[in-house]
């Protein structure tokens, strides 16, 4: 119980730390599993990556990873995270942001060349923006691919099937079709409304 409180006063004096320095980027945070989540501006987020990978009271030298997460009944339908290290100060944060489909976020490739790849999956999966990214392409799916397939909004079927065509004697593109005989479904389960008895019915029968 005590190490609970320890690290959570730790995270506490980590947060009002960034807090002081970086006031008017820093909107609010939130101690949640043992971590530290600051929600920051947009604008701000290179500020606030360089404070804390910079000063020694900090040390998040670590990027871990940059993910997405999409509300689409919001305006910014875009949360953009953000997890560091401290390999010194044996702690995580984890950096918060939101942002639509048209408003860039800034790249961190300059502060942290690992994002390079992050970001581009990001874009290729959410379609968010970076700004400044040095080379924003689709990273997972191929570049001729429509849509964004991790947008809660995307079709679950996307919008193009890949086959290979024999005469052709090339893969191809096509839109997806789905074809489908028309079925009459009863919705009974396979217990229900039958004339006949299914195996093991039998010793349900007995035992009543």
């Amino acid at each position: 119980m005590s190490s609970y409180v320890e690290d959570r006063d730790t995270l506490t004096e980590l947060a009002d730390m960034v807090k002081t320095a970086k006031d008017e980027v820093v909107l609010g945070h939130e101690i949640k599993f043992d971590q530290l989540t600051l929600h920051i501006t947009r604008d701000g987020l290179a500020d606030v990556v360089r404070f804390l990978r910079d000063d020694p009271r900090a040390g998040f030298v670590n990027l871990v990873d940059i993910c997405a997460v999409d509300w689409p009944a919001r305006p910014e339908r875009f949360d953009v995270v953000y997890h560091f290290l401290s390999p010194v100060q044996n702690l995580r944060i984890r950096l918060k942001l939101t942002t639509d489909e048209r408003t860039p976020v800034p790249s961190l490739t300059r502060l942290f060349p690992a994002a390079d790849w992050y970001e581009r999956e990001a874009y290729d999966l959410y379609g968010v923006i970076f700004s400044e990214h040095p080379d924003l392409r689709r990273i997972l799916t191929d570049y001729g691919f429509d849509g964004h397939p991790l947008r809660k909004d995307f079709p679950l079927t996307g919008f193009v099937e890949v086959r290979y065509d024999d005469e052709a004697k090339r893969v191809v593109y096509e839109p997806v079709k789905l074809a489908q005989q028309f079925r009459d479904f009863d919705f009974l389960s396979p217990w229900e409304g039958t004339d006949y008895v299914l195996p093991g019915d039998e010793k349900a029968e007995n035992k009543s």
